[in-house]
């Protein structure tokens, strides 16, 4: 018997999740791929989007080249953009869309000899973030220089948001304002919602959306209220049990010591499959889909669990880590980080996938 970690993918969760995030936005809607589409694979979900995305999104060019290799045909915008002059050409042979978000991309492109009318760009406007793009007082001429080289077909203006996550801030309602102000007389589609822009922003909904993290069903907003379906599942079992009493520690340093009599349940998963090292005893698990928690610090190839209060639980017990049972955000938040980072880390486990 093979050990039992791993991470089952829900493609139907993932297609729901994709026509939720389209229908709320409205217009159509790039789905996020990049970083192996956030742990989950990105060929296969890939090729479970493919027949109703209007487009996909990796980060830079190596994705895109490996979903062409995989036979997906569909659009993919390169979020990152190009490094190098020769991968201009490659966009071309790959009929791949290139962001612009800074002036060295926006030369590269003008001396390039890419064929007439050959390429879509998506112009990144920095309207707030500070992070990449162009300022708001240049990108009308950013904007025109892209139209005027010759291998320009589209263009298509695209900005980010710092803040979308907090709908109490004020951050993001001025982004879009500076967005529309450097842009009113400048021609093209707009992209401006990522995932918690979908959700909590209708004044961002342009012609394109970007759907990143709730693609995966991790409800970028504290209410996490809005009908997404956790699309990976992290899961193992029990392969060993023990005994503690009262006082007595358990694992490195002994960081957990036992409160009272407990039976704690040794799982197979641990860091290096990209269970965070970090989660405290008291972060949540389901054990045979009963609530239950972390009782000890997690070990490279395993973690304790406490099944004091579960009888039932036995060697070959089924241990969810995360999924429709536990909320990854709790794992995250207990962890103190992300769940984006939890998702991008899994690794090691065998992954099966559901139709």
């Amino acid at each position: 018997m093979s050990r039992p970690a791993r991470a089952r993918i829900d493609l139907d969760a993932l297609r729901h999740n994709y026509q939720l995030a389209r229908s709320t936005h409205g217009g159509r809607a790039l789905a996020v791929l990049k970083a192996d589409a956030y742990g989950h694979g990105a060929l296969a979900c890939a090729s479970a989007l493919a027949p109703l995305a209007d487009g996909l999104a990796v980060a830079f060019s190596d994705e895109a080249v490996a979903l062409r290799a995989g036979g997906i045909r569909a659009p993919i915008l390169v979020l990152e953009g190009v490094f190098a002059p020769a991968e201009l050409s490659l966009a071309h042979e790959q009929q791949l869309s290139l962001v612009l978000h800074h002036e060295e991309q926006l030369r590269m492109l003008e001396a390039s000899q890419l064929p007439l009318r050959s390429i879509d760009v998506w112009l990144k406007v920095d309207s707030g973030m500070r992070r990449a793009g162009f300022p708001l007082a240049s990108v009308a001429s950013a904007h025109a220089r892209a139209k005027a080289c010759s291998a320009v077909r589209n263009t298509v203006l695209m900005t980010h948001f710092a803040r979308a996550d907090e709908p109490g801030s004020d951050a993001t309602a001025r982004q879009i304002d500076d967005f529309d102000r450097a842009t009113t007389h400048l021609q093209g589609e707009r992209s401006l919602a990522n995932s918690a822009a979908i959700l909590a922003w209708p004044q961002a909904r342009r012609d394109w959306a970007r759907p990143g993290i709730l693609l995966y069903g991790a409800d970028p907003l504290a209410a996490r209220q809005h009908g997404l379906r956790p699309v990976m599942t992290l899961e193992s079992e029990i392969f060993a049990t023990r005994e503690l009493q009262a006082g007595e520690g358990l694992g490195y340093g002994h960081a957990f010591v036992a409160e009272r009599a407990m039976r704690i349940g040794l799982v197979a998963m641990g860091y290096a499959d990209g269970y965070p090292r970090a989660a405290p005893s008291g972060t949540p698990v389901a054990v045979d889909g009963r609530p239950s928690r972390l009782a000890g610090r997690v070990s490279m190839d395993m973690l304790p669990v406490d099944i004091t209060d579960l009888p039932e639980a036995r060697i070959r017990s089924r241990v969810e880590l995360w999924g429709a049972n536990v909320d990854i955000n709790a794992v995250a938040s207990a962890a103190g980080t992300i769940a984006y980072e939890l998702l991008c880390n899994v690794k090691r486990v065998k992954k099966s996938y559901l139709a």
